[in-house]
Protein backbone atom coordinates (compact mmCIF):
# COMPACT_ATOMS: atom_id res chain seq x y z
CA UNK A 1 0.00 0.00 0.00
CA UNK A 2 2.73 2.84 1.05
CA UNK A 3 4.72 1.53 -2.41
CA UNK A 4 1.42 2.73 -4.09
CA UNK A 5 0.91 5.86 -2.49
CA UNK A 6 4.88 6.38 -2.93
CA UNK A 7 4.44 6.04 -6.63
CA UNK A 8 1.42 8.15 -6.88
CA UNK A 9 3.09 11.00 -4.98
CA UNK A 10 6.34 10.47 -7.37
CA UNK A 11 4.00 10.74 -10.52
CA UNK A 12 2.46 13.65 -9.31
CA UNK A 13 5.72 15.63 -8.40
CA UNK A 14 6.85 14.68 -12.10
CA UNK A 15 3.65 16.15 -13.45
CA UNK A 16 3.99 19.23 -11.94
CA UNK A 17 7.80 19.64 -12.26
CA UNK A 18 6.42 18.90 -16.50
CA UNK A 19 4.18 21.68 -16.03
CA UNK A 20 6.52 24.13 -14.09
CA UNK A 21 9.39 23.92 -16.92
CA UNK A 22 6.33 24.50 -19.77
CA UNK A 23 7.38 27.29 -22.32
CA UNK A 24 5.60 28.90 -24.65
CA UNK A 25 7.48 29.12 -28.19
CA UNK A 26 8.19 32.11 -30.33
CA UNK A 27 9.09 31.57 -34.16
CA UNK A 28 10.27 34.86 -36.22
CA UNK A 29 10.61 33.68 -39.82
CA UNK A 30 7.22 32.86 -41.03
CA UNK A 31 5.36 34.35 -43.74
CA UNK A 32 2.64 34.39 -46.21
CA UNK A 33 1.46 35.49 -49.15
CA UNK A 34 -0.30 39.37 -49.43
CA UNK A 35 -2.33 39.84 -53.02
CA UNK A 36 -2.68 43.67 -52.10
CA UNK A 37 0.83 44.08 -51.25
CA UNK A 38 1.91 41.31 -54.05
CA UNK A 39 4.76 40.20 -51.74
CA UNK A 40 5.17 37.63 -49.21
CA UNK A 41 4.80 39.10 -45.72
CA UNK A 42 7.12 37.98 -42.82
CA UNK A 43 5.48 38.02 -38.82
CA UNK A 44 6.17 36.23 -35.88
CA UNK A 45 4.26 34.65 -33.60
CA UNK A 46 4.64 33.61 -29.27
CA UNK A 47 2.62 31.14 -28.62
CA UNK A 48 1.97 30.21 -24.44
CA UNK A 49 2.94 27.30 -23.09
CA UNK A 50 0.13 25.03 -23.04
CA UNK A 51 -0.81 25.70 -26.73
CA UNK A 52 0.47 22.48 -28.09
CA UNK A 53 -1.20 20.64 -25.33
CA UNK A 54 -4.51 22.04 -25.17
CA UNK A 55 -7.76 22.67 -27.57
CA UNK A 56 -8.41 26.05 -26.39
CA UNK A 57 -8.77 29.05 -28.30
CA UNK A 58 -6.67 32.06 -26.65
CA UNK A 59 -7.20 35.67 -26.85
CA UNK A 60 -4.73 37.74 -28.97
CA UNK A 61 -2.46 40.59 -29.00
CA UNK A 62 -1.23 42.50 -32.38
CA UNK A 63 2.06 44.16 -31.08
CA UNK A 64 3.81 46.24 -33.09
CA UNK A 65 7.62 47.20 -33.97
CA UNK A 66 9.07 50.26 -34.12
CA UNK A 67 10.87 51.97 -37.43
CA UNK A 68 14.10 50.29 -37.89
CA UNK A 69 13.26 46.98 -36.82
CA UNK A 70 11.19 44.18 -38.49
CA UNK A 71 8.97 41.53 -36.65
CA UNK A 72 11.99 40.07 -34.58
CA UNK A 73 12.80 43.20 -32.94
CA UNK A 74 9.70 42.40 -30.57
CA UNK A 75 11.53 38.82 -29.86
CA UNK A 76 15.21 39.34 -30.00
CA UNK A 77 15.48 43.00 -28.21
CA UNK A 78 11.81 42.89 -26.73
CA UNK A 79 12.01 39.07 -25.35
CA UNK A 80 8.75 38.63 -25.58
CA UNK A 81 9.08 34.67 -24.72
CA UNK A 82 10.43 35.13 -21.01
CA UNK A 83 9.06 38.11 -19.99
CA UNK A 84 5.62 36.68 -21.44
CA UNK A 85 6.26 33.35 -19.90
CA UNK A 86 7.48 34.81 -16.74
CA UNK A 87 4.15 36.92 -16.55
CA UNK A 88 1.49 34.24 -17.41
CA UNK A 89 3.71 31.96 -13.98
CA UNK A 90 3.09 34.83 -12.11
CA UNK A 91 -0.28 35.06 -12.81
CA UNK A 92 -0.60 38.55 -13.64
CA UNK A 93 -1.21 37.59 -17.31
CA UNK A 94 -3.62 35.16 -19.24
CA UNK A 95 -2.03 32.89 -21.66
CA UNK A 96 -2.60 34.57 -25.09
CA UNK A 97 -1.32 34.29 -28.04
CA UNK A 98 1.22 37.40 -29.63
CA UNK A 99 1.57 38.58 -33.51
CA UNK A 100 4.08 40.82 -34.91
CA UNK A 101 3.67 41.39 -38.09
CA UNK A 102 6.71 42.96 -40.60
CA UNK A 103 6.17 47.03 -41.54
CA UNK A 104 9.91 47.68 -43.06
CA UNK A 105 10.08 45.14 -45.75
CA UNK A 106 9.78 47.59 -49.39
CA UNK A 107 8.38 50.20 -47.70
CA UNK A 108 8.84 51.70 -43.92
CA UNK A 109 5.13 51.69 -41.83
CA UNK A 110 1.83 50.98 -41.10
CA UNK A 111 -0.90 53.18 -43.04
CA UNK A 112 -1.84 53.08 -46.90
CA UNK A 113 -0.02 55.53 -49.13
CA UNK A 114 -1.87 58.37 -49.91
CA UNK A 115 -0.57 57.23 -53.30
CA UNK A 116 -2.65 54.00 -53.20
CA UNK A 117 0.67 52.11 -54.22
CA UNK A 118 1.50 50.48 -50.89
CA UNK A 119 -1.85 49.57 -48.92
CA UNK A 120 -0.20 48.49 -45.74
CA UNK A 121 -3.53 49.30 -43.63
CA UNK A 122 -5.64 47.63 -46.32
CA UNK A 123 -3.51 44.93 -45.91
CA UNK A 124 -3.39 44.20 -42.13
CA UNK A 125 -7.41 44.31 -41.72
CA UNK A 126 -8.24 42.58 -44.91
CA UNK A 127 -5.57 39.70 -45.09
CA UNK A 128 -3.18 39.55 -41.85
CA UNK A 129 -5.75 39.37 -39.19
CA UNK A 130 -7.93 37.27 -40.94
CA UNK A 131 -5.21 34.93 -41.94
CA UNK A 132 -3.61 34.91 -38.73
CA UNK A 133 -6.79 33.61 -36.94
CA UNK A 134 -7.91 31.30 -39.41
CA UNK A 135 -4.07 29.59 -39.09
CA UNK A 136 -4.18 29.69 -35.50
CA UNK A 137 -6.72 28.81 -32.72
CA UNK A 138 -7.47 32.50 -31.65
CA UNK A 139 -10.85 33.80 -29.81
CA UNK A 140 -12.39 36.06 -32.80
CA UNK A 141 -14.68 38.43 -31.12
CA UNK A 142 -13.40 42.04 -30.28
CA UNK A 143 -13.48 41.28 -26.44
CA UNK A 144 -10.37 39.10 -27.00
CA UNK A 145 -8.75 41.14 -29.26
CA UNK A 146 -6.21 43.88 -28.38
CA UNK A 147 -3.43 45.89 -29.94
CA UNK A 148 0.01 47.69 -28.71
CA UNK A 149 3.19 48.86 -30.04
CA UNK A 150 5.83 51.08 -29.39
CA UNK A 151 7.16 54.30 -31.15
CA UNK A 152 6.43 53.89 -35.17
CA UNK A 153 4.44 51.06 -33.99
CA UNK A 154 2.54 53.25 -31.08
CA UNK A 155 1.50 55.25 -33.79
CA UNK A 156 -0.28 52.45 -35.75
CA UNK A 157 -1.38 51.44 -32.40
CA UNK A 158 -3.24 54.69 -31.70
CA UNK A 159 -4.54 55.10 -35.80
CA UNK A 160 -5.67 51.00 -35.74
CA UNK A 161 -7.15 51.39 -32.70
CA UNK A 162 -9.33 54.40 -33.83
CA UNK A 163 -9.58 53.63 -36.99
CA UNK A 164 -11.46 50.48 -35.73
CA UNK A 165 -12.74 50.46 -32.62
CA UNK A 166 -15.14 47.77 -33.49
CA UNK A 167 -12.09 45.24 -33.60
CA UNK A 168 -10.22 45.64 -30.68
CA UNK A 169 -11.07 45.91 -27.02
CA UNK A 170 -7.35 47.41 -25.35
CA UNK A 171 -4.59 49.43 -26.89
CA UNK A 172 -1.29 50.16 -25.13
CA UNK A 173 0.86 52.32 -27.33
CA UNK A 174 4.14 52.98 -26.00
CA UNK A 175 6.37 56.03 -26.40
CA UNK A 176 4.65 56.63 -29.88
CA UNK A 177 5.03 58.70 -32.65
CA UNK A 178 1.44 60.58 -32.38
CA UNK A 179 1.32 62.07 -35.82
CA UNK A 180 2.51 65.08 -37.61
CA UNK A 181 0.18 68.45 -36.12
CA UNK A 182 1.55 70.74 -38.78
CA UNK A 183 1.74 70.63 -42.15
CA UNK A 184 5.14 71.11 -42.31
CA UNK A 185 5.90 68.34 -40.06
CA UNK A 186 3.55 66.36 -42.30
CA UNK A 187 5.53 66.82 -45.28
CA UNK A 188 8.84 66.63 -43.17
CA UNK A 189 8.17 63.38 -41.19
CA UNK A 190 6.30 61.25 -43.84
CA UNK A 191 8.48 62.43 -46.39
CA UNK A 192 10.78 59.76 -45.04
CA UNK A 193 8.36 57.20 -43.20
CA UNK A 194 5.06 57.07 -45.79
CA UNK A 195 5.97 59.25 -48.88
CA UNK A 196 3.32 61.67 -48.43
CA UNK A 197 5.96 64.04 -50.33
CA UNK A 198 5.45 67.39 -51.00
CA UNK A 199 1.58 68.10 -52.03
CA UNK A 200 -0.07 69.75 -49.38
CA UNK A 201 -3.50 68.60 -50.14
CA UNK A 202 -1.92 65.10 -49.58
CA UNK A 203 -0.32 65.97 -46.40
CA UNK A 204 -3.31 67.51 -44.90
CA UNK A 205 -5.36 64.50 -45.77
CA UNK A 206 -2.66 62.77 -44.08
CA UNK A 207 -3.06 64.56 -41.03
CA UNK A 208 -6.79 64.48 -40.69
CA UNK A 209 -6.44 60.30 -40.77
CA UNK A 210 -2.86 59.70 -39.06
CA UNK A 211 -3.07 62.18 -36.09
CA UNK A 212 -4.19 60.71 -32.93
CA UNK A 213 -4.99 64.45 -32.34
CA UNK A 214 -6.52 65.07 -35.39
CA UNK A 215 -8.89 61.54 -34.79
CA UNK A 216 -9.93 62.11 -31.08
CA UNK A 217 -11.37 65.47 -32.31
CA UNK A 218 -13.47 63.77 -34.98
CA UNK A 219 -14.42 60.58 -33.00
CA UNK A 220 -17.57 60.42 -30.39
CA UNK A 221 -16.52 60.15 -26.56
CA UNK A 222 -18.92 56.81 -26.59
CA UNK A 223 -16.97 55.07 -29.53
CA UNK A 224 -13.67 56.46 -27.98
CA UNK A 225 -14.57 54.77 -24.36
CA UNK A 226 -15.58 51.38 -26.50
CA UNK A 227 -11.46 51.11 -26.53
CA UNK A 228 -9.50 50.48 -22.96
CA UNK A 229 -5.94 52.70 -23.39
CA UNK A 230 -3.15 52.43 -21.74
CA UNK A 231 -0.77 55.31 -22.88
CA UNK A 232 3.10 54.81 -21.75
CA UNK A 233 6.11 56.88 -22.33
CA UNK A 234 9.46 57.96 -20.41
CA UNK A 235 10.00 61.23 -19.09
CA UNK A 236 13.03 61.41 -21.17
CA UNK A 237 11.62 60.35 -24.42
CA UNK A 238 11.56 62.63 -27.13
CA UNK A 239 7.98 61.98 -28.01
CA UNK A 240 6.99 62.98 -24.92
CA UNK A 241 5.63 66.28 -25.59
CA UNK A 242 2.92 64.75 -28.08
CA UNK A 243 2.05 61.62 -25.96
CA UNK A 244 1.37 64.10 -23.18
CA UNK A 245 -0.88 65.98 -25.83
CA UNK A 246 -3.08 63.05 -26.38
CA UNK A 247 -3.75 62.17 -22.64
CA UNK A 248 -4.60 66.26 -22.26
CA UNK A 249 -7.03 65.82 -25.20
CA UNK A 250 -8.77 62.54 -24.02
CA UNK A 251 -9.29 63.91 -20.86
CA UNK A 252 -10.68 66.85 -21.79
CA UNK A 253 -12.92 65.01 -24.04
CA UNK A 254 -13.52 62.20 -21.10
CA UNK A 255 -12.36 59.31 -22.58
CA UNK A 256 -10.98 56.87 -19.84
CA UNK A 257 -7.19 56.04 -19.72
CA UNK A 258 -4.27 55.28 -18.02
CA UNK A 259 -1.19 57.36 -18.37
CA UNK A 260 1.85 56.50 -17.35
CA UNK A 261 5.48 58.55 -17.43
CA UNK A 262 8.11 56.81 -15.96
CA UNK A 263 11.69 57.58 -15.75
CA UNK A 264 13.01 56.33 -18.99
CA UNK A 265 13.73 57.36 -22.56
CA UNK A 266 13.08 55.93 -26.02
CA UNK A 267 15.07 52.58 -25.44
CA UNK A 268 14.35 48.87 -24.90
CA UNK A 269 15.47 48.73 -21.65
CA UNK A 270 12.22 51.03 -21.28
CA UNK A 271 9.71 48.39 -23.10
CA UNK A 272 11.46 45.96 -21.89
CA UNK A 273 9.75 46.93 -18.57
CA UNK A 274 6.61 48.40 -20.10
CA UNK A 275 5.52 44.90 -21.44
CA UNK A 276 4.44 42.89 -18.18
CA UNK A 277 2.08 45.70 -17.78
CA UNK A 278 0.40 46.13 -21.06
CA UNK A 279 0.19 41.89 -20.60
CA UNK A 280 -1.68 42.22 -17.49
CA UNK A 281 -3.23 45.07 -18.53
CA UNK A 282 -5.07 43.45 -21.82
CA UNK A 283 -5.78 40.70 -19.03
CA UNK A 284 -7.86 42.41 -17.19
CA UNK A 285 -9.96 43.20 -20.55
CA UNK A 286 -9.77 39.49 -21.81
CA UNK A 287 -11.13 38.37 -18.39
CA UNK A 288 -14.64 37.77 -17.28
CA UNK A 289 -16.05 40.50 -15.14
Amino acid sequence: MMQKVLQLVIFSLLFWVAGFGQTGKVYDQLSHSSKILKVERNYAIYLPPDYETSQRSYPVLYLLHGAGDDQTGWIQFGEVLHITDRTIKDGKSTPMIIVTPDAQTKQLGYFNSVTGNWNYEDYFFSEFIPYIEKTYRIKSEKRYRAIAGLSMGGGGTFVYAMHRTDLFSAACPLSAYTGPTSLEQAISDNRLYFQVGTDPENAMKFIKEHSALELIKSIDKETLNSVRWYIDCGDDDHLYEGNSMVHIALRKKGVKHEFRIRDGGHSWSYWRESLPKVLEFVSDGFHQN
